[in-house]
């Protein structure tokens, strides 16, 4: 019995490398970003309030968690196929859900600054919007949201897949 890797092909020249596939090094790098950021998040680290200015006013935790933002739902379009290239109304409609879920990750720092009028993401009891408590509650509701709606994209995806699998396996019966 012969056991064959898909990734290595018997005709290949040995001196050319192996092609890689980028849509892999894009999952599998937001993937790996993904995880770091919740470990880091998860633990508290240090580097989180480990300062990036003279002043001590913008913390690296702001950066890690934008990083965080975007390579979550990156993380699963880059991981399903089905919904970068959509075939049907509910993938289509989870695609375009995730699209806007991966902007508001990329928008999640300038929104956030704007919202708090610092780096910081500090809010206090001011009677004005910025920096205030109506505009803390509009930041939780955006950094809640968007790794709750990458993760909801994901489940009703395979909840989908389910259903579809259960159908397909009545129709057979």
């Amino acid at each position: 019995m012969r056991i064959s890797n898909k990734s290595i092909r018997e005709d290949a020249d040995p001196s050319q490398p192996l092609k890689v596939n980028k849509r892999n090094i894009f999952f599998y790098s937001a993937l790996t970003l993904t995880l770091s950021v919740i470990m880091l998040l998860v633990t508290g680290s240090s580097l989180l309030t480990m300062a990036l200015d003279t002043k001590g006013t913008i913390p690296l935790g702001s950066l890690i968690t934008w990083v965080g933002m975007i390579s979550l739902p990156l993380s699963v379009y880059w991981g399903v196929k089905e919904l970068r290239k959509p075939s049907g109304k509910l993938s289509r409609f989870l695609s375009g859900f995730l699209k806007v879920i991966i902007a508001l990750g990329i928008l999640w720092l300038p929104i956030s600054y704007l919202l708090a009028g610092n780096l910081s993401f500090s809010f206090t009891q001011k009677e004005t919007f910025q920096g205030g408590q109506d505009a803390m509650r509009w930041f939780w509701r955006l950094s809640y949201g968007i790794p709750t709606g990458a993760i909801l994209t994901v489940t009703s995806y395979w909840v989908s897949l389910l259903f579809s699998r259960n159908q397909t396996g009545t129709k057979n019966s």
